[in-house]
């Protein structure tokens, strides 16, 4: 069976919700800040996907985007060997994992085992004009197309949409 393409190339200067963007500079915290001297900055490197609204990006009302880590995969097993259990995948795809999103590869959508995991629960806020830089100088690149670009932004905007209640109804009888 083969599936549509979740991916357009493309070799557009701007940044859209959706963009993937490997190997992007991530600053790291091992420790709290302190004082008013400079201090050194470690970084690390991350496949990213905006989520940023593209209308928020397109009329410059951002300076900084978010960005969530995606893993291949394997790695992202590698890091998480839960996620290697036969079964665990498929409560992924459901969107019964709270903070995990899956989309196909794009250059091998047929192959679930190339499938992209997305990390809701890790959101990093990077200067526009880094990104934007990196996006030229990855040209072409990927981005989701419609109607996995509104997928993939509900699935966002329903994790942050949870509400935990300090009670509930009691079952009924």
């Amino acid at each position: 069976m083969s599936i549509e393409p979740f991916w357009a190339a493309i070799n557009d200067a701007a940044l859209r919700q959706g963009d993937f963007l490997p190997h992007c500079l991530v600053p790291t915290f091992d420790h709290i800040l302190t004082g008013t001297s400079a201090q050194e900055i470690v970084t690390d490197e991350y496949d990213l996907i905006v989520v940023t609204q593209s209308c928020d990006l397109e009329q410059g009302r951002v300076r900084l985007v978010a960005a969530c880590p995606i893993y291949p995969v394997p790695q992202f097993e590698l890091a998480n060997p839960a996620f290697a259990k036969k079964g665990r995948w498929n409560e992924v795809l459901k969107g019964r994992v709270e903070g995990l999103h899956l989309l196909a590869s794009p250059t091998n959508p047929d192959d679930s085992r190339n499938a992209l995991v997305v990390d809701f629960r890790e959101i990093y806020s990077l200067p526009l004009a880094y990104l934007l830089d990196r996006a030229i100088q990855l040209a072409p690149r990927w981005r989701l197309r419609s109607p996995f670009l509104e997928h993939f932004s509900q699935a966002f905007a329903r994790f942050f949409m949870r509400v935990g209640l300090p009670s509930t109804i009691p079952p009924f009888p």
